[in-house]
């Protein structure tokens, strides 16, 4: 393995371990490798790739930590005896809850995890109430950016065909907000309509429609569904 450092080439390496990245076997060896991660019935461990979530549940906050504590402390233990390295600061500590309070901090290896109010797992924005208004905000902005990038060629002034702009949409901007639909979909209406303005947007620039036409019409003509017909 060969760095490049500021466009300065360092020695020759032997690579010892880990495999290369994006490679087919790659998430398939990590899972065997980490599939004894310490876990308890105190608490959930969820594991996705090398994405890892430990979620403490009690009715007092004190409690809550101390069972977070002790698994972060197995598992600290545990990446010790298998040599996997893991950054602290990039790790975030969030409290779920509608009280004003938060829990205590909880360590791992001696270093303080930060706490967050905003956390970000798996392509979904969690905020401390779950009320998913982060999350949807950052959705609004990529599928404006998503729109803008694509509307050379879904818009109405050109020449692709309706079902193509349609297919467009459909494989291309509507995933990005259908993505963990099941969860952030609990949202409130507000939220809802923030999204729901990007849509009406991209379809009529699709349709072609007229300013006046009724967004409604636009649905029903095109056969999309609303972002509440799709939560629901």
């Amino acid at each position: 393995m060969i760095l490049l450092i500021l466009d300065e080439l360092s020695n020759i390496y032997n690579i010892k371990a880990s495999v290369p990245q994006g490679s087919v076997l790659g998430s398939i060896l990590y899972s065997i490798y980490t599939a004894d991660l310490p876990s308890t019935s105190e608490l959930e461990t969820a594991t996705y790739a090398d994405d890892t979530a430990c979620l403490a549940s009690d009715i007092c906050p004190d409690r809550a930590s101390q069972k977070l504590k002790i698994q972060l402390d197995k598992i600290d233990q545990w990446l010790t005896k298998w040599r996997i390295k893991y950054s602290a600061s990039k790790s975030k500590h969030i409290t779920f809850t509608l009280r004003k309070n938060s829990c205590p901090p909880v360590t791992m290896g001696g270093k303080e995890l930060p706490s967050e109010k905003i956390v970000k797992y798996l392509g979904l924005h969690l905020d401390r109430r779950l009320t998913w208004a982060h999350h949807v905000k950052n959705k609004r902005k990529e599928l404006n950016f998503q729109y803008h990038s694509w509307n050379w060629l879904i818009g109405h002034r050109y020449p692709l065909s309706l079902n193509n702009k349609l297919l467009v949409y459909k494989c291309i901007i509507k995933p990005i907000w259908t993505y963990g639909i099941e969860l952030w979909g609990s949202t409130s209406n507000s939220n809802l309509k923030i999204l729901q303005r990007l849509q009406n947007i991209v379809l009529k620039a699709i349709s072609g429609a007229a300013w006046f036409t009724r967004n409604e019409e636009i649905h029903k003509y095109l056969e999309i569904p609303t972002i509440k017909e799709e939560v629901n």
